[in-house]
């Protein structure tokens, strides 16, 4: 497009002076994410003839390994449509310029590319399209913290089970120190272990993100041995929750994956934060356990959807047409 420039960066020290107001997109989570094993930040950046930065959008490839079963390849995630910072210019002329830099970038280097948690569902329909993407309808929940409190949107049920966890000792509590650590990424590892789809970062991922004011960790207890743990982001006004992981067959009947998700909407609520957000409850399937459960702490189940573009012509043409509008 005339009149503007698009480039993308790799390596923090050539970073313009982006935007930190979306931690998503943000020379923070750049940061982290070059601090990390086996991922690899791009940040694409839209400047004007002045030099001047209009947008910016952050992508995250990561690199996918296993014995068991066997496989690598790599995969680039963007969260969300990037952030954008002159008024100037329409906010999809400038997604539509990022887009295609980044799809070409990525060209053959990744098995596929993933978009999700746009803010609109229909937000880049055309453009997606132009660059052969596909959408694949998914579900996103949300609890509002300003209107009510917690307590009022959970029923008579859920409130003693929580009444119940704390009187038996339960707590939840930030990751202070090395040894809540340790405990903390080994419960999220154990978790996901059979989820192959469930990507988990390396554990420096989550020591860098710690160490910033955008990220909390968050471990239950229960006779100093952690249960429960979770990963909650906060971000223009909101929370988001990343990933949790519980130990829910062992310790049935003290619930502690009520007890972590509890805490972390409290936690959000306490702090100021407008809204939680959900990030991965799947699919939208009639019957998905995990949705059920996360709404029953009173949260708005919201349809959207998420583009992908596989590298692979025939398999992408495959897939297009078997989620076709």
């Amino acid at each position: 497009m005339k009149g503007i420039t698009t480039t993308i960066f790799t390596h923090l020290e050539k970073l313009p002076a982006v935007s930190e107001t979306n931690f998503f997109h943000s020379r923070e989570l750049f940061a982290i994410s070059t601090k990390t094993p086996r991922m690899k930040p791009y940040m694409v950046v839209c400047t004007d003839e002045s030099g001047k930065v209009l947008s910016q959008l952050l992508a995250i490839v990561r690199y996918r390994a296993s014995i068991l079963p066997p496989y690598f390849f790599m995969h680039c995630r963007v969260m969300g449509e990037g952030e954008y910072i002159s008024s100037d210019w329409r906010k999809e002329d400038l997604f539509g310029e990022m887009l295609q830099a980044l799809t070409k970038k990525m060209g053959s280097k990744t098995l596929y590319i993933e978009f999700s948690h746009l803010t609109q569902k229909t937000f880049g329909h055309k453009l997606f399209r132009q660059q052969d993407y596909f959408p694949v309808h998914w579900m996103s929940i949300h609890n509002s913290l300003h209107s009510r409190l917690p307590e009022e949107r959970i029923n008579e049920k859920m409130q003693q089970r929580i009444d119940n966890a704390y009187a038996r000792g339960l707590t939840t509590e930030e990751v202070k120190n090395e040894e809540d650590f340790k405990a903390f990424t080994k419960l999220l590892h154990q978790h996901h272990w059979f989820k192959p789809k469930r990507y988990i970062p390396d554990n420096q991922f989550f020591k860098e993100a710690a160490k910033t004011d955008s990220c909390r960790l968050f471990v239950t207890k229960y006779q100093q041995h952690v249960i429960g743990c979770s990963v909650c982001v906060y971000s223009q006004g909101d929370a988001y929750l990343w990933y949790a992981a519980f130990r829910r067959k062992t310790y049935v009947m003290l619930h502690p994956d009520t007890l972590t998700i509890w805490h972390t909407i409290k936690y959000a609520h306490q702090n100021g934060y407008n809204h939680i957000n959900f990030m991965d409850v799947g699919l939208p399937f009639r019957k998905n356990s995990f949705r059920e459960f996360i709404l029953s702490f009173g949260g708005k189940p919201v349809s959207t959807v998420r583009w992908f573009r596989c590298s692979i012509r025939w398999i992408n043409g495959l897939l297009s047409w078997i989620y076709r509008d």
